[in-house]
């Protein structure tokens, strides 16, 4: 099914395109609530949300009921935004049920009244069923999900993390923004946790650097990372799950020690392009970071042989790939994972 990324939907809503149907597809839940409130905000005003805004759900309301909102005008809003979630129910129907409601509800949007927008939720459609081809035709799917691929999540995370920043009242610099994606994996939940925290931190400053980021996030993990990083490089499997276990007692959550994992490695294969005998302030502005930082970064990076650093940020794509698809515990994920970058089977 081809499919928009919010931002895309968000640039189509911003210039006022016509839009009947929209279905919001995937389990990421804060780009849903994201997309659901820039589609009412698009066409429903603040004062006359009472109006403007109505929500079923497909395991309780009929297509009946939802059509019949849909066709009727809206008292006191030029347009109204009809909200179905739970748009799985109706793969469940029986074969009879769910044939007559895609065609009432295909004949509804072969042509839909001029003062509505229907929004559709669903976590997963099959796409072998006349429900979702129906929904790819004629309404404007978008993917509230990440990609398994990490360079394309945290293409969509970092400015994510902006539009977090504004909505905490804040302006977060680019390289802030890209920098906190980066190090929390493009996790958007634990994104908005940490931001909460630098909002706070920034007072009446009102503005988030990477700075800011290095020291309360990168801080507040780094030292756990680093001191993991040494057993990796020393080829100590043993030391290093008997740490990561201890650092999962304590908290730590996996999709975030992953992605510091991947941002350490990251930095350590670009402190070993840095030029030998560079001084420590060029260091730290070529890796952008604090200069305590950097001269770790410098030092750890001569423990590793190149290969193990790209064979393992390899590795670290692969879990992550598999954290995502949920097949296996979390847990599981992060000791194999390790066992994996502590073996000298790893170059």
């Amino acid at each position: 099914m081809a499919s928009v990324t919010p931002e895309q939907l968000l640039g189509r809503l911003a210039k006022g395109k016509p839009v009947a149907g929209i279905l919001l597809l995937g389990d990421e839940s804060y780009l849903r609530e994201i997309c659901r409130r820039k589609i009412s905000d698009a066409y429903v005003p603040n004062e006359v949300r009472d109006w403007g805004i109505t929500r079923f759900s497909a395991d309780d309301d009929s297509i009946s009921t939802i059509l019949g909102q849909a066709q009727t005008l809206p008292m006191l809003a030029p347009q109204q935004v009809i909200f179905v979630r739970d748009v799985e129910a109706w793969e469940r129907l029986g074969d009879d049920s769910r044939d007559a409601l895609v065609k009432q509800l295909s004949a509804y949007l072969e042509n839909p009244a001029p003062f509505s927008i229907l929004v559709f939720e669903a976590t997963a459609l099959d796409q072998r069923m006349r429900l979702a081809k129906m929904f790819a035709e004629k309404t404007v799917v978008v993917a509230v999900e990440l990609s398994e691929n990490p360079e394309e999540r945290l293409k969509l995370a970092g400015p994510l993390a902006f539009e977090m920043a504004r909505e905490l009242g804040v302006e977060m610099d680019r390289d802030a923004g890209e920098e906190l994606a980066e190090i929390l994996n493009g996790e958007l939940a634990a994104m908005h946790t940490d931001l909460e925290k630098l909002a706070a931190y920034v007072g009446e400053r009102r503005r988030i650097t990477r700075a800011d980021v290095e020291l309360l996030v990168v801080s507040a993990r780094k030292y756990s990372v680093w001191e993991l990083t040494d057993m990796l490089a020393s080829r100590q499997p043993a030391v290093a799950l008997e740490f990561l276990d201890s650092l999962l007692r304590e908290g730590e959550q996996a999709p975030a020690l992953l992605g510091a994992l991947a941002w350490m490695y990251r930095k350590l294969l670009e402190a070993q392009e840095l030029p030998a005998g560079i001084q420590d302030w060029q260091a730290a502005s070529r890796l952008h970071m604090q200069k305590k930082t950097a001269e770790m970064a410098v030092l750890q990076s001569r423990k590793f042989p190149k290969a193990q650093l790209t064979t393992g940020l390899a590795a670290l794509y692969e879990a992550d790939s598999r954290l995502k698809s949920g097949g296996t515990s979390q847990r599981a994920v992060m000791e194999f994972l390790v066992a994996q970058l502590a073996s000298s089977n790893t170059v």
